[in-house]
């Protein structure tokens, strides 16, 4: 499969982050906890070289726990902040504002010496598109101040939204990579959501999605559609097909509709919690 998504807006979206960054003293960035490398964008490690960093592992509820314990160690060796949330429910937002806090005791320090006081610490939300950013900001907040979606690219415009007296945050359209380079990257974001599904070919992803699930999640289609796993990734879609009863005319298979109703069944966990990635393989 070939992916390859960089829709004009996110061009002018990184140019806002390019001008807005010498107003910020750090940048929050949201990953998805189930692929936390893959829905990293590096440019914003360029762009953000000079500020306090913070990641957020969003959705945690959606991943292996111990897979997300493994990355939080792994961003806190390379010297981020790493909080994980469920920013649909509200958890670990308390954490997050004491990290934005502990993060910045430095300026706030320096602030202290030079008589500036109570000046709120000013943060930018980054993201790649449907990582969940509208509703982190709108449960951080506590209020429905961010527009929200569930389909990726819903944010458009500058905002400034005050947290409370200590804290600021400006939102920005969420920005994908410019591309690539590593196709399985592609994969993981297309399987999360983050990419267009009109773009995508659904019955290699499921594919793909199976060869994986063979490897690193050895039962989880055996529990949840009583196939044979030592089976080929398309007999098993096939197979799938027929026990689901996507059948098209003449009884015949529907292996498109099959991948979709695998994919759905991911993400919306009836699989169980499963991360895509794991921080050793980077």
């Amino acid at each position: 499969m070939h992916f390859q998504w960089y829709p004009g807006h996110m061009t002018k979206a990184r140019r806002m982050m390019q001008e807005n960054i010498k107003l910020i003293d750090i940048v929050v960035e949201l990953v998805d906890a189930r692929v936390p490398f893959s829905s990293k964008n590096p440019d914003i490690d360029e762009l953000a070289k000079n500020k306090y960093r913070l990641i957020v592992l969003n959705k945690a509820d959606m991943a292996d726990a111990k897979t997300t314990a493994a990355w939080q160690n792994y961003f806190e060796a390379k010297g981020f902040f790493v909080a994980k949330v469920n920013s649909q429910k509200g958890a670990g937002m308390k954490e997050v504002k004491s990290l934005i806090e502990k993060a910045c005791q430095e300026k706030k320090a320096r602030d202290k010496k030079r008589g500036i006081l109570n000046r709120p610490l000013r943060a930018m939300v980054v993201g790649i598109p449907n990582v969940g950013k509208s509703t982190f900001i709108n449960s951080f907040a506590g209020k429905a101040c961010a527009k929200t979606g569930n389909k990726p690219g819903v944010t458009k415009g500058k905002q400034w939204i005050k947290i409370n007296k200590n804290v600021e945050l400006l939102d920005t359209p969420g920005i994908l990579w410019p591309k690539f380079e590593d196709q399985a990257v592609g994969l993981r974001l297309a399987l999360i959501g983050s990419i267009k599904e009109e773009i995508l070919n659904t019955t290699e992803m499921a594919m793909e999605f199976i060869g994986f699930l063979k490897k690193s999640y050895s039962g989880v289609l055996v529990e949840r559609y009583s196939v044979d796993e030592s089976k080929e990734n398309l007999e098993i879609l096939e197979e799938i097909a027929r026990i689901r009863g996507c059948l098209m005319k003449g009884n015949q298979t529907d292996i498109d509709k099959a991948g979709r109703l695998l994919l759905e069944d991911f993400r919306s966990l009836r699989l169980g919690k499963l991360s895509l990635e794991v921080p050793d393989a980077q």
